[in-house]
């Protein structure tokens, strides 16, 4: 009988060591990387809706992130099968007329599915006539769209901002893909007023952010900023995969990567209050950078600068959207 060595039983035990160590390494690396529910973009409710006569009587597609699934008529739409997912693919109805946008859309990647957010003119035409032409950017996020729309004042106090959350995760991780219009500017539309420029080319981004909220007793609610990370895309790409943005906590406005535009958020987001009512988040300042947050809020879009503004033709695909710990 063949006896190893006292060395060479200590190489193997050695090697042997080296190669659990790597392996157990590897399987922390995929614990730590949590994919949110639907963040593979695989499933979609698509929802089949008939227009109004008025303006045209068209059979319009939307396309809502969750179990796989069609629904058929004009009946406002509320997130399915626990997906944390909205977009800004809506039906309005106004004085009694249905009218749809759709600007984001499931699209075949490898052997699954990708969302693809295009900024877009939408358009009503009564009797055949252009009546009202906005600009609509495709957006994704965590939350909900409180349908049916019913007029294009305030269109953020339509968004349910955010979802309930309590961890601190180190970074935010997403396969991406981007195509900027080639306009140096971009273009304001709101259909009620002559379209005007915008200076500064459009961009698509992305927006994290960690707030520990609260409410007073008239039902406002406030917010401290307890993590943050957001990035502007400012030239085409092809799919980069598993693009990660660490979070920062705290008080980042001396940070290195601190831009003016992550800066606190005044009066820009809406989320339900205890009252059922959609009111501003009034962001009042920085949390301590050891606090727990309370929500997040993850949007994706395809323009940058606000509502009715952005540049006709600007795309971002994402894809396998998780948080890294």
């Amino acid at each position: 009988m063949h006896i190893l060595s006292f060395q060479k039983r200590l190489f193997i035990k050695g090697l042997l060591l080296v190669v659990l160590f790597i392996v157990n390494c590897q399987l922390s690396i995929v614990n730590c990387q949590e994919l949110l529910p639907y963040g593979n973009m695989d499933q979609w409710v698509v929802r089949i809706i008939t227009e109004s006569k008025v303006i045209g009587g068209n059979t319009k597609y939307l396309y809502e992130l969750g179990p796989t699934d069609t629904i058929v008529g004009s009946d406002a739409y509320t997130n399915q099968g626990g997906s944390p997912w909205a977009n800004s693919n809506v039906l309005a109805k106004v004085a009694g007329v249905v009218k749809t946008n759709t600007s984001v859309f499931p699209e075949a990647r490898g052997n699954g599915f990708c969302a693809r957010m295009e900024t877009r003119f939408e358009s009503v035409k009564v009797l055949g006539l252009v009546d009202i032409e906005v600009i609509a950017a495709g957006s994704l996020y965590l939350g909900e769209m409180l349908e049916p729309i019913k007029g294009t004042k305030n269109p953020m106090g339509m968004l349910n901002c955010g979802i309930e959350f309590t961890k601190r995760p180190k970074a935010v991780s997403y396969d991406y893909k981007v195509k900027l219009a080639p306009e140096d500017h971009r273009t304001k539309s709101t259909g009620f007023s002559r379209k005007s420029k915008v200076d500064g080319k459009d961009e698509a981004a992305m927006i994290c952010i960690l707030q520990k909220r609260w409410e007073d007793k008239e039902g406002n609610l406030y917010a401290k900023r307890v993590g943050t990370v957001m990035k502007r895309y400012v030239s085409d790409t092809d799919w980069v995969n598993g693009a990660t943005y660490e979070i920062l906590y705290g008080d980042i406005t001396n940070h290195p990567d601190y831009k003016p535009y992550m800066n606190i958020q005044e009066d820009d987001l809406y989320a339900t209050n205890s009252k059922g009512k959609n009111v501003p988040v009034k962001e009042i300042g920085w949390a301590e950078a050891d606090e727990t947050p309370t929500h997040l809020i993850l949007q994706f879009a395809s323009s940058h600068g606000g509502a009715y503004i952005g540049s006709p033709g600007n795309t971002f695909w994402i894809d396998n959207v998780k948080l890294v710990y």
